[in-house]
C-alpha cells in the first residue's frame, strides 16, 4: 500500500465516531377541548387549559396528544352515540400551541360525520399540527405520518380498536384506521419503505375504567410489535394501564386522560406525559411525569406519584425514582 492509502487508513482510524443522534417525543393520552364541555368553556373565557403543562413538555422534541373531537363545522351530532363532541376553531387553535401531532383514530373524531372529520383534518393543519390515524380516504388514514426530528426519522401511525366500526375509512370514503393485525404489518412495511427509523403506534382501544389491559389489547399489541413497530402506547380508557416489555419494546396500554372533565375518581384524572427517546435503532429509553386534572379538567405536574421508566436493554419497566 502506497503512503497516501496509509494516511487515508490512519484518518480513518482516528476519526472521532459521531455520537448517535436521539430525539425526544412526548406523548400524552385523551385531549378534550369541546366547546360544550368545561375545558371548551375555559378557552372561550380566554383561559389556557395547558397552562401548567407546557413547561413539561416543551423540552420534547415532538408533541403527539390524541384529540378526542371533530373539529369541524359541518354535519350533525350522531344520534346513536351518548356523547358527541365539537371543538371550536378556538380550541384547535389552543391545541396545536402545545402539540404538532394530533391523533385522530379514536372515537370522537367522526362524531359531526366524514365531512366534519375532513374539516378538522385541515383545521389542525392550518394551526400548526398534522392529524395521524385519519384521512380523506382509506389510503391516507393508513398511511404513517413520518416526522424528521434531530436527524432520527419518526414514523407514527394511529388506529381504532373501539366503536364506532362506521368510523372506518374506505375506499374514496373519509374515516379513520381501524386496527386490523394484518394492515397494521402492511402499514409498518410500507412507514419503513418510505424512510422511517422508528415506528410507534397509537391505538385507541381497551375497556373503559380498567386499571389492567385485557387478553384483546395484549395480543394485539404483541402482534404489531412482531410487526415490526417499535413501541406501542395506547389510550382510551380514561385511566392508566399496566405496561410490558415484549421482545425489548416497550408497551403502554394506556396513558389515561391528560385534558378532560366530568371525572372526579382519582383514577379518571391521573394522566401521564411520557417522553420517548429515540434513535435509529428504535426507543432507548422510556420516561413518565404524572399529571393530576383539576375541576376544569385542566392537569398540571403531580410529584407526588410515579410513573413507569425504562432504558433499552432493561427486561422490564419500572417506577421512576422520585
Amino acid at each position: 500500500m502506497n503512503r497516501l492509502g496509509l494516511g487515508f487508513v490512519a484518518c480513518l482510524i482516528a476519526a472521532p465516531v459521531a455520537a448517535e443522534s436521539s430525539a425526544v417525543v412526548a406523548f400524552v393520552g385523551d385531549v378534550m377541548l369541546a366547546r360544550t364541555e368545561a375545558t371548551g368553556r375555559l378557552i372561550a373565557r380566554g383561559g389556557d387549559p395547558f397552562r401548567r403543562v407546557r413547561s413539561i413538555l416543551a423540552p420534547a422534541d415532538l408533541r403527539v396528544a390524541n384529540f378526542e373531537s371533530a373539529g369541524g363545522r359541518s354535519g350533525k351530532a350522531d344520534p346513536a352515540k351518548p356523547f358527541s363532541f365539537r371543538t371550536t376553531a378556538a380550541g384547535v387553535v389552543a391545541f396545536s400551541s402545545v402539540f404538532e401531532v394530533a391523533g385522530l383514530a379514536n372515537n370522537h373524531a367522526v362524531d359531526f360525520g366524514r365531512q366534519a372529520l375532513v374539516e378538522t383534518l385541515a383545521s389542525l393543519r392550518q394551526s400548526g399540527s398534522l392529524g395521524v390515524g385519519a384521512g380523506r380516504d382509506l389510503v391516507e388514514a393508513h398511511r404513517a405520518l413520518i416526522v424528521e426530528r434531530q436527524g432520527v426519522r419518526i414514523g407514527l401511525l394511529g388506529y381504532l380498536d373501539f366503536f364506532p366500526r362506521w368510523f372506518a375509512a374506505a375506499p374514496g370514503l373519509p374515516g379513520v384506521a381501524w386496527l386490523d393485525p394484518r394492515q397494521v404489518a402492511a402499514d409498518i412495511a410500507d412507514a419503513r419503505a418510505r424512510g422511517a427509523e422508528v415506528v410507534i403506534v397509537i391505538p385507541h382501544w381497551g375497556e373503559e375504567h380498567q386499571p389492567q389491559a385485557n387478553e384483546h389489547q395484549r395480543s394485539r399489541a404483541r402482534a404489531i410489535i412482531d410487526a415490526g413497530a417499535d413501541a406501542v402506547i395506547g389510550g382510551h380508557p380514561h385511566v392508566v394501564q399496566d405496561y410490558e416489555i415484549y421482545r425489548g419494546k416497550p408497551i403502554l396500554y394506556s396513558l389515561g386522560n391528560f385534558v378532560f372533565d366530568g371525572f372526579s375518581d382519582e383514577d379518571n384524572i391521573t394522566g401521564w406525559a411520557v417522553f420517548a427517546t429515540v434513535d435509529r435503532a428504535g426507543v432507548s429509553a422510556i420516561r413518565t411525569r404524572v399529571v393530576r386534572l383539576d375541576g376544569h379538567g385542566a392537569p398540571a405536574p403531580d410529584a407526588s406519584k410515579s410513573g413507569p421508566c425504562w432504558t433499552r436493554g432493561e427486561a422490564q419497566m419500572t417506577r421512576c425514582a422520585e
